[in-house]
């Protein structure tokens, strides 16, 4: 297939707008019902990388006003220092309801705002140009706020790249940047009626198509929810074959699933010792003036040392 000139352009004027997005990790990304202040209080104490205060799937319909509330307040006390460096996000109700409005208004109109705004159900590029619009008039300040984009239909695949080059080129005059894509397996299995089974074959193709846009644009990919929340070490399973598939990350729907996902997706003993060694020998070589070179049989140019750096960048987390 031949790629014209424009279309080039276009995906890498968006690449360069997405270099800074792999900065904050996002390896479990935990989601708390905005209506029970314990379980929000009880989160921070679990060393979650990203969590959220949910405003949609997490609370029933009757308690949407009590989500809203409870979450205002809660932002309004400044974000809670729990001696690392962690995402705080607030996932709204998606734009076909009647909540999404005040949902963004509550959060983003106080003086304290979340690090990010989790926008479910992005089916299209209206939906995108509408939640830009709405944001930017709620948004007061010049601090720069994180978009996560939840993909979660068979029109929102069909139109994921259009997607990620439209957020891209609004976040030139808006006050967000979109920074992940997440994949929401339930809704999309019930959107095109797939029977899941234990291996999830079937969402296979839907879960690479993911991760492969979202990193031709430099964005993270959060996998989907293992909802057996009981069942850690299939979970276990799931969320080192999300990493092998290029994931960054995996949503969390429950306390004891965090530990299990933050390790899954840290590089093995083995990972860190290859990488530390290849970069150890690239820097002998830059001193030598080569530049492609050999490390354990095989040929090494700068793809592959800056993935050794990504190792172990990422091996120093906790």
């Amino acid at each position: 297939m031949i790629i014209g000139k424009t279309a080039v352009r276009t995906v890498l004027s968006c690449y360069k707008i997405f270099t800074r997005n792999y900065n904050v990790p996002r390896r479990a990304l935990m989601y708390v019902p905005g209506d029970d202040l314990r379980k929000i209080s009880k989160s921070f104490t679990l060393n979650a990388d990203c969590i959220v205060l949910d405003c949609e799937d997490g609370v029933a319909i009757n308690q949407k006003n009590v989500a809203r509330e409870t979450i205002r307040s809660f932002l309004q006390k400044g974000k809670p220092n729990i001696g690392r460096e962690y995402d705080l996000g607030v996932r709204i109700n998606s734009l076909d309801t009647e909540f999404w409005q005040e949902d963004l208004r509550s959060c983003l109109n106080g003086e304290f705002r979340p690090d990010t705004i989790l926008l479910p159900k992005v089916d299209d590029i209206e939906t995108l140009k509408l939640f830009s619009d709405t944001a930017n008039t709620y948004i007061t300040t010049d601090k720069i706020l994180n978009l996560i984009i939840y993909i979660e239909s068979a029109k929102s695949f069909v139109n994921l790249i259009d997607i990620c080059k439209t957020a891209g080129t609004l976040s030139n005059k808006s006050k967000f940047r979109p920074v992940a894509l997440v994949f929401g397996s339930d809704d999309f299995c019930a959107n095109i009626g797939i029977t899941r089974t234990t291996d999830s074959v079937e969402i296979l193709y839907a879960r690479q198509k993911l991760v492969l846009t979202a990193k031709a644009f430099n964005l993270q990919a959060i996998d989907m929810v293992y909802i057996k929340y009981k069942d850690l070490e299939g979970l276990k399973i799931q969320s080192e074959e999300g990493a092998r598939l290029g994931y960054t990350g995996k949503q969390v729907i429950h306390p004891a699933q965090v530990p299990i996902v933050q390790e899954a997706f840290l590089p093995t003993s083995t990972q860190v010792e290859w990488a530390t060694g290849l970069l150890e020998s690239f820097e002998k070589h830059q001193k030598q003036g080569k530049g492609a070179f050999n490390y354990k049989g095989n040929m090494i140019d700068m793809p592959t040392v800056k993935q050794a750096e990504n190792i172990i960048k990422l091996s120093k987390l906790q």
